[in-house]
């Protein structure tokens, strides 16, 4: 078992450099990346039963630019969740920056998860923001819930 260990250090020990300055580039990116999408993100976003899509020419280029960065946010989201860094802030930017089928059902599951909602109204609290609202549980999740003005 130790000399298991021993040999994957030796092994690793070369890109220990490597892999601290993407921990610390990926950490940074986070921590601006991440504020800019949650501010921007509209109050209601988690309230409707679900997404419509956009389709043409014009919404495809936009949508692989999007999906393109969604991934680099995912890639950079699971490096996280082993390194330092905001991994699961990060994997919950990607998804909502993505456009997949079933994306808009996870959203809504990971924002339920314990203290993933009660950050992200921090985050959007510090930039004087309205707080996002939870997404409905139970038996209305499905109809979308009367917003009143």
């Amino acid at each position: 078992m130790i000399e298991g260990l021993v040999a994957a250090f030796d092994w690793i020990q070369p890109y220990l450099p490597w892999l601290t300055s993407i921990s610390v580039i990926l950490a940074v990116v986070s921590l601006v990346v991440l504020p800019v999408l949650i501010i921007y993100m509209p109050k209601d976003y988690f309230l409707g039963a679900h997404r419509r899509r956009r389709r043409g020419l014009s919404s495809y280029w936009f949508t692989t630019a999007r999906n393109a960065l969604a991934l680099v946010l995912m890639v950079a989201g699971l490096l996280m969740l082993v390194l330092p860094g905001q991994g699961l802030l990060t994997l919950l930017a990607a998804l909502i920056m993505s456009d997949v089928p079933g994306k808009y059902r996870m959203e809504r599951w990971v924002v339920l998860q314990p203290g993933v909602l009660r950050t992200i109204n921090w985050v959007r609290r510090r930039y004087k923001k309205a707080p996002i609202l939870a997404p409905p549980t139970g038996h209305n999740r499905k109809r979308p819930p009367r917003i009143t003005r």
